[in-house]
């Protein structure tokens, strides 16, 4: 039986999951003209391809860091509960950036599944260590952030905060 608690439990963790992944996004459109410093500080591999690519900045970590942090503490939760889940949110990005690049993708380009994951997946897993979140109850949360989070990025297209509907 799924108690209120157990809901509320798994609410919140997609809440910090999807701020942690949105941060980056709002960031750029909040401050357009932002000077940008990649994560990989512009580095290729000996494939010739970029390790994450251009839209993968310190920026936006940080963005993401902060800004979970603070919903987080807005949430009743200690700060480092949102720093924890922003920080484990952008490695899961950056894996998948990584992946998609050694696939031939270009920074930006969708794949479904690399994109969603693990950015969901880590940060997830993280948030077990202060949320009682059951495996089951983790997967469903990954679950939910990989169903909802396409519809979401076309509605923030149609809503000019994304350049891309994915």
């Amino acid at each position: 039986m799924v108690t209120a608690g157990t809901l509320w439990r798994m609410l919140e963790a997609l809440l910090l999951i999807m701020a942690a992944n949105g941060a980056p996004i709002l960031l750029v459109r909040l401050l357009p003209g932002i000077r940008l410093w990649p994560v990989d500080g512009g580095r290729c591999l000996q494939d010739g391809r970029r390790l994450f690519g251009h839209s993968k900045t310190w920026q936006g970590v940080w963005a993401a860091v902060g800004g979970t942090t603070l919903l987080a503490m807005l949430l009743g939760h200690a700060w480092f509960v949102g720093a924890a889940t922003g920080a484990a949110a952008m490695a899961g990005d950056l894996f998948s950036s990584f992946i998609k690049r050694r696939m031939g993708i270009p920074a930006s380009g969708q794949a479904l599944a690399v994109d969603q994951l693990p950015e969901a997946l880590l940060p997830a897993l993280v948030l077990t260590l202060w949320l009682p979140l059951t495996v089951l109850e983790v997967l469903l949360v990954v679950l939910l952030f990989f169903v909802l989070e396409l519809p979401l990025s076309r509605l923030l297209f149609h809503l000019g905060v994304r350049k891309k509907p994915y």
